[in-house]
């Protein structure tokens, strides 16, 4: 599994490394994570696009497109609603943005799906009555018809996550704990290798340690590299 946030055209500053990003990088990038990725892997790229000149660039469509190109299946398309607004200026031509995507990539089926089932069923305790509607237009009883509605429901693709508070790490755009932890728990299991080719601050490398996961971590910059280094290697790294 890969877990990673990659830089978002020039959103942020990294050190001044910025001129080192672009298409020719991503690219090569996600070519080679289809390249590494196991049979059954899932890449999961969290992403956004730079708004110029009042529109959205539309990079992120272009990695997801470029992914399917390079063999990946775009599995699913989720979403992470920030629930705060993030792009100063927006409001004067349009409705505020306040997600990101989350495109999971799989090679092949993918192996692994624990789904996370936090969702409040405001059904529960009531017998399901679900009909489907077929191509012809007729109608078929569910399989799960007659049962019970469960207290909790399987999470829905869009999820609900507040960015990293504060300014506690030394980093331009550190990635929620919670977010990466989530996205471990769904599509790996105990034991398994987790990569992240845009280390940053380390947010992946600690919760896939907290979830007894490996680890592989990229980091360009030495300095950020640093920082997850210590992070990760941390005795309590709760």
């Amino acid at each position: 599994l890969t877990v990673t946030s990659p830089p978002y055209d020039n959103l942020r500053s990294y050190n001044g490394n910025n001129d080192q990003w672009g298409e020719h990088v991503w690219k090569d990038v996600i070519s080679d994570l289809h390249r590494v990725t196991a049979d059954g892997g899932v890449v999961v790229w969290v992403v956004n696009d730079a708004t110029i000149k009042g529109s959205e660039t539309g990079t992120s469509f272009k990695q997801a497109l470029w992914a399917m190109e390079c063999g990946f299946n775009l599995h699913d398309t989720m979403i992470w609603n920030k629930g705060c607004f993030s792009a100063p200026g927006s409001l004067q031509t349009r409705y505020a943005p306040v997600f990101e995507y989350m495109f999971v990539f799989s090679k092949g089926k993918p192996k692994s799906f624990n789904p996370i089932k936090d969702r409040k069923n405001k059904k529960a305790g009531r017998k399901i009555w679900i009909s489907k509607r077929q191509r012809d237009g007729s109608l078929i009883k569910g399989s799960n018809q007659g049962k019970m509605y469960s207290e909790y429901g399987q999470r829905f693709s869009i999820w609900n996550q507040p960015p990293a508070g504060g300014n506690k790490i030394d980093h331009p755009a550190v990635f929620p704990e919670k977010l990466a932890q989530d996205h471990i728990l769904s599509w790996s299991n105990e034991g398994d290798t987790i990569l992240d080719p845009f280390m940053g601050s380390g947010t992946t490398g600690v919760a896939a340690k907290n979830l007894g996961r490996d680890f592989i971590g990229i980091e360009l910059d030495e300095s950020y590299f640093n920082i997850a280094k210590e992070r990760i290697n941390r005795d309590d790294t709760t």
